[in-house]
């Protein structure tokens, strides 16, 4: 009989602003949760975002996920693009343009890594109201990989909007 597999957190930022972006998040998170090695354990609320860069779209919704993962980072974030393409997501070159769904990985466990696939922590997650609001809802002041607080990063972005949706009810 084999050892479990030790197990470690890691956080998804999950997002879309075409379709159903709300349907899409729930999808892509009991598509995760269904692969063996992977238990959501926590979801924030949603929230509306304004979109960046590129300002003549619709809205943003955005959640972070905490998950409990055996997989590796790499074999994480396979994962989630593949559930990106099954949720018909088609990468393209522009940044910041509208899609489907988009899951990021943005921490795994206390890690920092940088290869040409992953960056770890995500390299602009400090950046980004619409991933530290839901990040704070879970976490709380969560210590970040270098040493700083998350209360810290969301006093730095105050400029962009982030607000709780509240046409969804969020239930325990």
């Amino acid at each position: 009989m084999s050892a479990p597999a030790e197990t470690v957190l890691a956080w998804i930022g999950l997002g879309g602003n075409l379709g159903e972006p709300r349907s899409a998040i729930s999808r892509a998170l009991a598509q995760l949760n269904e692969d063996r090695g992977n238990d959501v354990e926590a979801v924030s609320a949603f929230y509306r975002t304004a979109p960046i860069g590129i300002t003549d779209q619709p809205e943003f919704i955005n959640s972070v996920a905490r998950v409990r993962t055996t997989d590796a980072p790499q074999g994480l974030l396979e994962k989630l693009l593949n559930i990106e393409a099954r949720l018909g997501r088609v990468r393209t070159e522009q940044q910041f343009g509208p899609r489907v769904i988009d899951l990021d990985l943005l921490l795994y466990d206390h890690i920092q890594m940088d290869t040409p696939y992953l960056t770890l922590p995500h390299p602009r997650m400090h950046l980004r109201r619409f991933v530290l609001e839901p990040l704070f809802e879970l976490e709380g002041d969560l210590k970040l990989p270098g040493g700083r607080e998350l209360s810290y990063y969301l006093t730095q972005t105050r400029d962009q909007s982030a607000a709780l949706d509240e046409s969804v009810k969020v239930t325990d």
